[in-house]
């Protein structure tokens, strides 16, 4: 069962780490899997309850990414002796 699917005494404790964002997408992934394989045989309306769960995952991974604090990743293209200043607005600067 997805983990999504949390009680709703429980939602709020479960602690969002590297782990658990790794867990949902495994399982979307799986979940992705079975779609497309309930489509290449036709069944359709068995592929309804599995794409009901991956939308709530995406909903869910989309919604900790925008709570999660802005981090901007150093430029692949930057040495170590180069020191930058965060992007702002896509524009970053030395």
């Amino acid at each position: 069962m997805s983990i999504v699917f949390v009680p709703k005494k429980l939602r709020g404790k479960a602690k969002i780490n590297q782990e658990t964002i790794q867990w949902l997408l495994d399982e979307n992934d799986q979940l992705i899997r079975c779609i497309t394989e309930y489509m290449q045989k036709g069944r359709a309306v068995e592929c309804v309850q599995y794409q009901q769960i991956l939308h709530r995952n995406i909903v869910y991974l989309a919604t900790i990414a925008d709570a999660s604090p802005d981090i901007t990743l150093p430029s692949s293209n930057s040495t170590s002796n180069e020191t930058s200043t965060p992007a702002v607005n896509g524009h970053g600067g030395t």
